[in-house]
């Protein structure tokens, strides 16, 4: 009951900070880490035990879900090589320098105990690149490349992290095996996560209730990272896997109502999760600091802020390289490509937060290795750990919006509400070519016009002279439903919202197959899709309205 009510107050003091964090000017993951940590060392405040594997089970496969589901596909396959760049070779690269130092400069830290420690630092977290990233305004490329690496580095971090502990309890390592054993895990978790994906698609397109559907979209993260860890793969690119799957058919297989639910329900689990997640990072700061020795304090700590300088630096010394490379590869291939701007690769090697992932790993470290003695240098590398996480989530996270500012890399709220203004004129457009078809086809049969097909013409041709003249201005147009002054020439009300019905069912076809084609961006396409289905709700609700008799008079006896 005493964790119950910590659990309720948390949530209550992450909605508070949360609702403080634009005040001041911070991301709300920095407030809400220092905020744990300062909560943590209140005095008879109860210490949250938290067992890490219900870290990994609990938050780990919902919050990949939420992000991978939210990722664009077209996005994430045309950014795919600086993605795979980052998160595999510059995962291993980070992992072996922090190796490299940490056995070399760091007091009875062996070469496999150096790369537990690198292992656990080198990914940058996906709730971190997230949330600290979100509202900048960053261009898509980088948004995606980042998203993208921070998705699937998880993957090879915690291969090579399972490694370096067996490695450190056994005594042996084998590197062959392990890297064949890499290519299996991580291919395997990834064609466990695109099948069944592949399946719930197929079996989604038989189910209407948008309850369930959205009941089992929040069972299905938690089945598959357990049935991938059950058969020894990666439960994390599985999940990531079948949320990219779901992503990329989540337009045409799923209804209005469903969508809403589904919007709703993530964006608040999402936010809940997420905040949960840095006050926890904070509040472990006082269990970290119990497992220090006396004495030890001031030079772990040194060892924490070179063990975050070599990472950050690493990183950055990375991107320009191969980003150049890769552009010198294309060339001579014959596939020349735009170069990055130095602006952008500087932003992309700074963004490199950690966060839950490093500190769940350090803390399912085992107590004990074979022969029962204790785990070597354990709180040595959990209160590393907790360093390398607050110096990127303070330094880089608190000085990244000033830097995307300064460097100008924003792309400006007029440049994204553009793309939105030139899709829904596009869709407006289309309709109207498919009345002006409808209207044919009635004068090839010498049929009288249908009047409420010739209303619902002028209605559109109003509204695309409207998108059209504010385009420039980038103002948004948010449709209402036809109302019954716009009708007075139809036949009927009823009449014009089936029409108009018939064409938001085509205008949604449309918004498929540019979706398809990728002609417009993730971003653009929701928010339209979005307004589409408030709208089509709306008249679903008019409709109903309209058709619904009235009410007898009740008798009244005398």
């Amino acid at each position: 009951m005493e964790h119950l009510a910590l659990i309720i107050f948390l949530l209550a003091l992450l909605v508070a900070l949360s609702a403080l964090a634009p005040r001041l000017k911070l991301p709300y993951p920095v407030l809400l880490v220092l905020a744990g940590g300062l909560l943590g060392l209140v005095p008879g405040l109860p210490a949250i035990d938290i067992d890490p594997n219900l870290i990994f089970f609990i938050f780990l496969p919902p919050l990949l879900y939420e992000a991978s589901y939210q990722m664009s596909w077209h996005e994430f396959v045309a950014n795919r090589r600086p993605i795979m760049l980052l998160a595999v070779g510059l995962v291993l690269l980070t992992t072996t320098a922090v190796a490299a130092l940490a056995h070399y400069f760091i007091p009875g830290f062996s070469w496999a105990m150096g790369f537990v420690l690198g292992a656990v630092v080198a990914p940058p977290d996906a709730v971190a690149a997230t949330s600290v990233t979100k509202g900048l305004g960053l261009p898509r490329r980088i948004t995606g490349i980042l998203e993208g690496e921070s998705l699937v580095n998880d993957a090879s971090a915690l291969i090579a992290y399972r490694y370096a502990v067996a490695a450190v309890v056994s005594g042996t390592f084998g590197l062959w095996d392990a890297s064949w054993h890499f290519l299996w895990v991580a291919g395997g978790g990834a064609g466990i996560g695109i099948a069944v994906g592949y399946l719930v698609v197929r079996i989604q397109n038989f189910l209407t209730d948008a309850t369930l559907i959205t009941a089992l979209s929040l069972l299905l993260p938690f089945g598959i990272y357990l049935a991938a860890e059950h058969v020894g793969v990666s439960g994390v690119l599985a999940v990531v896997a079948m949320g990219l799957m779901m992503s990329r058919r989540s337009h045409d297989i799923y209804d209005n109502q469903t969508r809403l639910l589904k919007h709703s329900f993530w964006r608040v689990l999402g936010f809940l999760l997420n905040g949960l997640v840095f006050l926890i990072i904070g509040l472990e700061l006082r269990t970290i600091l119990t497992g220090l020795g006396a004495g030890a304090f001031w030079p772990t700590l040194g060892y924490g802020l070179l063990v975050s300088a070599l990472a950050i630096a690493i990183r950055m010394g990375w991107v320009f390289p191969v980003s150049y490379l890769g552009h010198w590869l294309g060339r001579l291939l014959g596939r020349p490509g735009e170069m990055a701007p130095k602006r952008n690769l500087f932003i992309t090697s700074w963004a490199g937060m950690r966060g839950v992932v490093s500190l769940a790993t350090a803390l399912a470290l085992p107590l004990a290795v074979r022969g029962g003695t204790a785990f070597p240098q354990r709180n040595t590398i959990l209160f590393i750990t907790f360093v390398v996480i607050l110096v990127t989530l303070l330094v880089q996270g608190l000085s990244l919006p000033w830097l995307v500012r300064r460097l100008a890399v924003q792309e400006s709220p007029a440049q994204r509400a553009a793309e939105a203004q030139e899709l829904r004129l596009a869709l407006t457009r289309d309709a109207l070519a498919y009345l002006d078809q409808r209207l044919a086809a009635e004068a090839a049969a010498s049929a009288p016009p249908d009047s409420n097909l010739l209303t619902l013409r002028e209605v559109l041709r109003r509204q695309a002279r409207r998108l059209h003249g504010t385009f420039a201005a980038n103002e948004a147009t948010d449709e209402q439903p036809p109302t019954e002054a716009e009708t007075q020439a139809a036949t009927s009300f009823e009449g014009l919202l089936r029409c108009r019905l018939d064409v938001t069912e085509h205008q949604r076809q449309q918004l498929v197959r540019l979706h398809r084609a990728a002609t417009f961006s993730e971003e653009a396409v929701r928010q339209v899709e979005l307004e589409l289905d408030r709208f089509e709700i709306a008249l679903d609700t008019q409709l109903a309205t309209v058709q619904q008799p009235e009410a007898a008079e009740p008798s009244v006896k005398a």
